[in-house]
């Protein structure tokens, strides 16, 4: 699945986006880092990681939010794997920008969240510790380059303030978790 996963992204992000494509390959090798501790998971958790921003592609950018365009594209043009593509449209707390949108129902409807924790914190951890070149960062300069990039009072920024909570709170647990491995 990875090796499809990497093709698909690389195929869609890096001609016409490619600091995106930067970007998606660092979240990857992030998730390859963690592949230690995601068991089974590993490789959903990096093919996740690799087309978790598929949906900026200008050919799939329909509604605008890249967590839907990208999974329905991998729904329904390859259709992918049901929890690949879950993961896809929720990642990072898609759900609040969603509703800052006017599309959580939708969202909601088409693509439930999970309920494996470990797998949905262990994706936020991968994008928002990657910055938009593709290189290792801290929480805190990633949500401040995102505001800063878009703006504090864009749909973006608010979106970024309310989901700032759960941000930490997702890669608190995963740090946790790196920290609790034998060495």
């Amino acid at each position: 699945m990875a090796t499809w996963a990497c093709a698909v992204a690389e195929d869609e992000l890096a001609e016409p986006l490619p600091r995106r494509w930067a970007h998606s390959q660092g979240v990857a090798q992030c998730a390859e880092r963690l592949s230690a501790t995601m068991g089974g998971k590993a490789e959903l958790l990096l093919s996740a990681a690799v087309l978790h921003d598929v949906g900026y592609a200008p050919r799939l950018a329909f509604t605008g939010f890249h967590p839907l365009d990208g999974a329905r594209f991998l729904r329904d043009t390859h259709a992918a794997d049901e929890l690949l593509v879950r993961l896809v449209a929720n990642h990072s707390f898609a759900l609040l920008e969603a509703e800052e949108r006017g599309l959580r129902e939708t969202l909601e409807a088409e693509f439930p969240l999970l309920d494996d924790q470990r797998l949905v914190d262990a994706l936020v951890y991968c994008d928002m510790t990657t910055t938009p070149d593709g290189a290792i960062t801290s929480v805190d300069a990633r949500l401040a380059e995102i505001t800063g990039r878009y703006g504090s009072d864009s749909l973006v920024g608010r979106f970024i303030r309310r989901a700032a909570p759960e941000i930490f709170g997702a890669v608190g647990r995963v740090e946790a978790a790196l920290a609790a491995q034998p060495r």
